[in-house]
């Protein structure tokens, strides 16, 4: 079937408006994204924000974030990045702190060009970050507060080596194996360290 290609994104600025077939309306793109993105603890926005982050301390935020992407950052330098979070607290009622632990199961890679999927599940990128919002006390966390985030960063090769087909991690496992810690400001450091470590 022709005229299906995949679509290319264009940024956004806020400030376009609703419209029926040209009559607009009184709310904009920006009211959307009030109304669907402001709980940055929720996990899969806070998923989101944490992909933001990294990507913007390694100078990788420009154009749009494409969803179904195999991983989800390339630097600058060509390194896959795939990005992790977790955290303590959550937008619910907790009656505990949340575990901390992190999805690392292979996949199969989609290529959005030939709308079809690798042939073999694998770790798609060629490094993770790890983010943890590290902070405990639900009347002073705040995901904008960057002091409050940890980056711990792992090759790929090391969690193929040492976890093979496990499908997550606990932060407790992560420790114990050789990554870099970093703090926002540090990831693109922490990522070549670990690279060249491998």
């Amino acid at each position: 079937m022709k005229g299906l290609k995949a679509l290319s994104s264009t940024r956004k600025t806020g400030d376009e408006q609703f419209h029926f077939d040209g009559i607009p309306l009184k709310k904009n793109l920006l009211s959307f994204w009030q109304w669907s993105s402001s709980e940055l603890l929720s996990n899969a926005q806070r998923g989101v924000l944490a992909e933001f982050l990294v990507a913007s301390d390694l100078g990788c935020v420009f154009g749009v974030r494409e969803e179904w992407a195999s991983y989800d950052i390339e630097t600058l330098d060509g390194i896959k990045v795939e990005v992790k979070s977790a955290a303590y607290l959550q937008s619910w009622t907790q009656k505990k702190l949340s575990s901390i632990k992190f999805n690392i199961k292979k996949t199969f890679g989609w290529d959005s060009n030939t709308a079809t999927f690798s042939e073999q599940k694998n770790r798609q990128a060629d490094v993770y970050v790890f983010c943890v919002l590290n902070h405990t006390d639900k009347k002073t966390v705040n995901p904008m507060n960057l002091v409050q985030w940890d980056f711990l960063v792992l090759p790929t090769s090391v969690l193929n080596r040492e976890l093979g087909e496990q499908l997550t991690i606990t932060l407790s496992r992560l420790k114990r194996l050789k990554h870099v810690k970093a703090k926002y400001g540090e990831i693109g450091a922490a990522i070549n360290q670990a690279m060249r470590a491998i």
